[in-house]
């Protein structure tokens, strides 16, 4: 089951485990059962604390539950078979059951711990999806932590019947209670701010009694982590408040024009930027919103950032990393069938429609990639473009062109996604050329046409955006606001990479620092006159 070379860094993993665990299966007939037997029996030969057995009654076959020995109210259960992706989740669950302490915050599992109320979750995940194990994992730390709290993380593939038969079309898909509870991507933290009442106010608290950073970064992707290093390594009192660490780079897979780096994969890179942040005195606040700016008013003094749990953040510079999000197409029947057939991300949601005809808008190198990966899994693809011609790398245009389940329509602005109530079930577009309209069966529909920059919080702040709403930056990465300076996909440079909003954000960081320095604290010179003042 296991190659040689992964079930010896499993064997060195489980060196790690300070108590007994057991795997409880529940098995019927079939290969993929055979196949849970044979990777539990070699889990256990790995070492002496791990035991394997084979007599739960569980109804979903296959199926095993992972729990330690003197505690066996706290287990969470895989139903199927975590490998891909998931080979990590797997590894995470036998060490923290085995007592082996989780890379968490106390207060995060404090706070599990505290949890009241029955919580019974249920989460579907693909093994080619790249945004499923944070979500895999923050259950299981969950479950493992707190008796009260069940996790079931079911194969996609493994109960195609079941996912189906819950209307299940994009994963991760999570469940709690019997009820539809989130889909998408989400860290241990967002789960628990969205089941305790209490974490919004219990966060805001604690901000609100944070003293003032030299610089504060709002945005965690590429560019503030960068912007974040440089200033920290200039001395600076710095923070970083984002909507989530790692920004857009989360939702990435292939990566392979990182200069140095010949291929990695989004959540990797996002892990990389956080454990350079930790290396040094950063104050990272995770799951903050922005939702206002209010400038200086005078060069020198304390920006502020009104936070959507109502706190706020105040600093002598700013540097705005707020990236951007997928564009919507905004198209009757998009919002009404997302997560029912309207998909962004392919490598995560393509093998819910294997064999299965689905379309992809946007012939730029996302697209085209998306088109080209699909069709190795889904029956048949047409891509759909605006624009009477491709716009992506003529490489990839090429290998789209030579696929015989693909087919490639242009010049089609598509104008309407069709369903049933339950489901996507088509889509409408109109020949650019002709005005004729036509429609086209299909089951899934994946929308791959550029970005929006996550800016509208600044409109009333005095910021000059772009046209299309980017922040306006000259060459040092400055805006029209003294002490602001902004990197990466939110601002007005042209192409949108990775390293260009490293590059950006370094730049942003050495602005910040030649501002700083140049620039008497406004609070400073007002009391320095305060005192001058005859009495």
């Amino acid at each position: 089951m296991l190659e040689a070379n992964l079930k010896q860094q499993l064997k060195q993993y489980l060196e790690n485990l300070r108590e007994p665990i057991e795997l409880v299966a529940s098995l019927g007939e079939g290969k993929k059962s055979d196949d849970t037997r044979e990777l539990l029996n070699e889990i256990a030969e790995l070492n002496d604390k791990v035991s394997a057995s084979f007599e739960g009654n569980d109804a979903r076959k296959p199926s095993f539950i992972i729990r330690r020995a003197s505690d066996p109210q706290k287990w969470v259960r895989f139903a199927g078979l975590p490998l891909g992706h998931e080979f990590t989740s797997l590894v995470l669950a036998l060490l923290w059951a085995g007592g082996h302490p989780p890379k968490v915050e106390q207060d995060v599992l404090d706070q599990i711990e505290r949890l009241e109320g029955d919580f019974d979750f249920e989460m579907y995940f693909s093994l080619s999806c790249h945004n499923c194990p944070d979500v895999v994992q923050a259950l299981t730390l969950m479950a493992l932590y707190n008796p009260h709290i069940n996790a079931t993380l079911i194969e996609g593939g493994t109960y195609q019947d079941e996912v189906e038969e819950r209307g299940v079309m994009a994963v991760p898909a999570t469940f709690l209670n019997g009820e539809m509870f989130a889909s998408g991507k989400m860290n241990v933290e967002e789960i628990l701010a969205k089941v305790d009442s209490g974490a919004g106010a219990k966060a805001a608290e604690k901000i609100a009694g944070k003293t003032p950073f030299e610089v504060l970064i709002v945005g965690g992707g590429p560019a503030g982590a960068s912007a974040a290093v440089y200033t920290a390594r200039k001395g600076f009192s710095t923070g970083i408040a984002a909507e989530r660490f790692g920004g857009q780079v989360l939702d990435t897979m292939g990566i392979e024009n990182f200069i140095s780096v010949p291929y990695t994969e989004g959540p990797k890179l996002s892990a990389a930027l956080e454990q350079h942040v930790g290396e040094y005195d950063i104050d990272v606040m995770n799951l903050q919103t922005a939702e206002r700016l209010i400038p200086a008013s005078q060069p020198g003094g304390m920006h502020e950032v009104v936070l959507a749990n109502g706190a706020s953040l105040k600093a002598r510079s700013l540097i705005l990393t707020t990236g951007a999000r997928w564009r919507n197409l905004g198209v009757p029947g998009e919002m009404d069938y997302r997560n029912k057939g309207v998909a962004y991300c392919p490598h995560c949601d393509g093998p819910l429609f294997k064999g299965k005809h689905v379309a992809v808008i946007g012939g730029g190198n996302s697209g085209v990639e998306a088109a080209i990966d699909l069709a190795n899994i889904v029956g048949h693809v047409t891509l759909i473009e605006f624009d009477s011609k491709l716009r992506a790398d003529q490489v990839l245009v090429d290998k789209l062109r030579s696929m015989k389940n693909v087919d490639i329509l242009t010049s089609a602005a598509t104008t309407e996604i069709l369903g049933d109530g339950e489901r996507v079930s088509g889509l409408e577009y109109k020949n650019r050329e002709t005005n004729e309209l036509h429609k086209v069966e299909l089951q899934g529909v994946f929308i791959q046409i550029g970005l929006v920059p996550n800016t509208e919080w600044l409109k009333e702040s005095g910021l000059e955006l772009s046209k299309h709403g980017e922040i306006v930056t000259d060459a040092r990465a400055a805006t029209n606001l003294p002490g602001v300076f902004a990197a990466g996909d939110a601002t007005n440079v042209p192409y949108k990479q990775i390293i260009i909003s490293m590059g950006q954000g370094a730049t942003a960081g050495l602005s910040a620092f030649d501002y700083l320095i140049r620039t008497e604290p406004a609070d400073e010179i007002a009391q320095a006159e305060k005192v001058a003042q005859p009495a």
